[in-house]
């Protein structure tokens, strides 16, 4: 009897050791600061309001960035655009980013972190193509490449409000995310939006039960 068991029980032990290591690799996989999200705790520096991490640091950057592109194209729509709906649109954007663009660079400045003077290559890229366009062509580039841009950075902010651990940072992406909403919603407003264009969102993954 006992010889027949011995063999079971060493299984037994070897699948519940395997499923302890499946386990406690996954629980550092998953959890809050681990190794999904890629950042380590060299890479986070104390500040008073809290730790700063490679993702807040991002965030700022991609607020600057969108402010440098954006302001001068809302400008340019009043000379190149064709409808009226989308010169508003373009004021409101100007307006909403001159705002958006002195706090980042004051909040940049009390927590340490450095903001580029110019958009990136393909805000770059967007606004030479449009300088190219007027009338109806320049309304339904302006409307697909802003809706598509504030698409991007809607949730690069709404993941830095959910989890950042610095309170600076948490109050600044609550606006955030307040303005890049309302800017979807007033580029969609133009009827110039090519939505089938726009990318899916991302597959779902499983909700953990607990």
């Amino acid at each position: 009897m006992n010889l027949q068991l011995r063999p079971l029980r060493v299984v037994e032990v070897l699948a519940a050791l395997a499923f302890l290591v499946i386990a406690t690799v996954a629980v550092f996989t998953i959890a809050p600061g681990g190794a999904a999200s890629g950042a380590s705790p060299a890479d986070f520096v104390n500040t008073p309001t809290g730790p700063l991490g490679p993702a807040d640091r991002d965030f700022l950057i991609k607020v600057r960035q969108a402010g440098l592109w954006e302001i001068p194209t809302g400008q340019q729509a009043q000379e190149r655009a064709g409808s009226q709906r989308v010169k508003e649109v373009g004021l409101q954007l100007v307006a909403d980013h001159t705002k958006l663009d002195e706090q980042v660079r004051a909040i940049a400045a009390k927590l340490g972190v450095v903001l580029p003077s110019t958009p990136n290559a393909d805000q770059q890229g967007w606004m030479a193509e449009l300088s190219t366009k007027t009338g109806a062509d320049y309304d339904a580039t302006f409307a697909n490449r802003l809706r598509f841009a504030h698409g991007k950075v809607f949730a690069v902010v709404s993941a830095v409000r959910a989890g950042t651990r610095n309170s600076d940072i948490r109050a600044f992406a609550s606006a955030a995310v307040d303005v890049v909403m309302k800017h979807m919603t007033l580029l969609e407003s133009t009827g110039r939006v090519d939505f089938p264009a726009l990318p899916l969102p991302p597959t779902p993954t499983p909700y953990p039960s607990k």
